[in-house]
């Protein structure tokens, strides 16, 4: 007997619809998956074999021929173990798939007791099948009320192969679909976390830095001695960045479902991440790829902040690899035979001390490091890198005086009311702009029309390229910063204080600086 039972493929962070066929025949006694199903996929057999007997049913012991199509994509993983449990079922004539389910995708890794276990992706899954006209979703109830995300199809959580059976055989009546709220379910877990820039003693200078990084989507990078505060600043900044929409959310919510980075019985990601990769990750694992394609660090701080902590302890290829992803605001990913996009619009927040020994430029201490090793250790960042990152922050130790006040600092709240402030007035700006979403995207046509300086200003802006020895990419970078420092002052066009506070954001451009 032929049956046809459906499934689905993760392909970047989208999903293809997969037709399992299982055709049973009285003659011969092997079994075969074909379709290009990896190790995983043909290892199923014995798992689905364990999981039918755990429920008195037989396994054939005749020939079985699976077909996974299309048959020129790639499948991965183990989560067609439910499709191809179903269908071997039903191809053998041990139980009846009514016709109404022939409208129902299935997902799931069956344990040898027949158990149903996590699958990745779910999400993705059920946006692509509702997409199709799909009435139905069987999959683990651990990843049910990530798929009821999608209201337009209909998803039902089981626990046991057995659930699915009962399922199938009373055409649908013995469970229920579960039923989500989705506007519901943002607004009750949109809460911010416990790190607030209130704990932050002192600071001032670097907190405004941080302000106006996030109020234009800019990119930073923190240089300081041990101990001043870098990665406690750092962290602190997804609490002042505004919410994330739903839009954002659900993008957010299928990259780390694809990943795997999901938490079981989560619904949807309302926090913005905040990823901390450790200075030996690799390139593949930073911008994502293997030989099934997942997402790296960069896709899943998508709509959010990658911190780099200690930047120069990188490795030289895993930075240089970021290049184009954070221009682009997504990474390609090639293979011979496919080629897949990961989304990567993030905010880039680096640290890094200023020499060997971390203290060149220490008010109090002595840098111990010989000469010329605090520019062979700048070197070691890359200039187009550099050129990206919009704002360069000094970050000098605290005092006494500053860690023993009562007195308590700004919160994140109040600072955050700022940054939405002047993330609407860009949004209103671009709104006719495609692709253009905040300050820090600009391109050249566009910078030359917003960012429009009077006299005073050119003049200043002038002075400080040939007084302070600022390389010339520093001038777009300089406006850019402007335009969102006036925008957080609401002025409507950009002025001499705003431009001088500009300017003060390119140490790194500054000739001579760490020779």
């Amino acid at each position: 007997m032929f049956v046809k039972t459906f499934g689905s493929a993760i392909h970047g962070v989208d999903a293809i619809t997969i037709t399992v066929e299982v055709n049973w025949n009285a003659q011969g006694k092997e079994y075969c998956i074909v379709g290009l199903a990896d190790a995983a996929i043909k290892e199923s057999l014995q798992r689905v074999e364990s999981a039918i007997k755990s429920l008195g049913f037989e396994m054939p012991r005749t020939r079985i021929l699976i077909n996974l199509a299309p048959a020129d994509i790639r499948k991965s993983g183990t989560a067609f173990d439910l499709p191809i449990a179903i269908g071997i079922l039903a191809a053998s004539e041990q139980i009846e798939i009514q016709e109404s389910f022939q409208q129902f995708i299935m997902m799931g890794e069956l344990s040898l007791d027949g158990a149903l276990r996590p699958i990745r992706g779910a999400l993705p899954i059920a946006m692509a099948s509702a997409q199709q006209g799909f009435k139905g979703f069987i999959l683990p109830e651990m990843n049910a009320r990530e798929a009821a995300l999608v209201q337009q199809i209909s998803c039902y959580g089981m626990l046991h192969l057995k659930d699915v059976i009962s399922f199938i055989l009373s055409n649908g009546c013995t469970q229920q679909p579960i039923q989500l709220d989705l506007q519901h379910e943002f607004l009750q877990t949109e809460q911010q976390s416990g790190i607030d820039f209130a704990d932050v003693k002192g600071q001032e200078n670097i907190k405004r830095a941080l302000e106006i990084a996030a109020s234009g989507g800019h990119n930073v990078i923190l240089i300081g001695p041990p101990g001043a505060g870098k990665t406690m600043l750092a962290k602190r900044l997804p609490s002042i960045l505004p919410p994330l929409t739903m839009e954002e959310a659900l993008e957010s919510t299928k990259i780390h479902s694809v990943a795997g980075k999901h938490a079981e019985n989560a619904s949807l990601i309302t926090q913005r991440p905040f990823r901390n990769p450790h200075h030996s990750i690799s390139d593949i694992a930073l911008v994502g790829g293997g030989s099934t394609p997942q997402p790296g660090e960069i896709s899943l701080a998508h709509h959010g902040v990658l911190f780099l902590d200690e930047l120069p302890e990188f490795k030289r290829s895993v930075l240089e690899v970021m290049r184009q992803p954070m221009e682009e605001r997504k990474v390609t990913i090639s293979r011979a035979k496919t080629t897949v996009d990961f989304p990567a619009a993030f905010m880039l927040v680096a640290s890094m001390n200023p020499c060997p020994c971390g203290f060149y430029n220490h008010p109090e201490k002595t840098c111990s490091c010989p000469p010329g090793s605090v520019s062979k250790y700048l070197n070691r960042i890359s200039g187009p890198l550099l050129d990206r990152i919009d704002l360069h922050v000094e970050v000098t130790p605290v005092g006494f005086s500053s860690l023993s006040a009562d007195n308590r600092s700004e919160s994140s709240g109040l600072i955050r009311q700022r940054v939405i402030m002047a993330r609407e007035i860009q949004i209103d700006r671009f709104r006719k702009t495609p692709g253009i979403h905040n300050n820090a995207q600009m391109g050249p046509a566009v910078l030359k029309k917003i960012c429009c300086l009077d006299e005073a200003s050119q003049q200043l802006l002038k002075k400080a390229m040939q007084r302070l020895n600022l390389s010339a990419r520093a001038y777009d970078r300089i406006l850019k910063v402007s335009r969102t420092i006036a925008d957080l002052s609401a002025s409507h066009s950009i002025q001499l204080e705003h431009v001088a506070e500009a300017i003060q954001y390119r140490s790194l451009d500054r000739e001579g600086w760490g020779s």
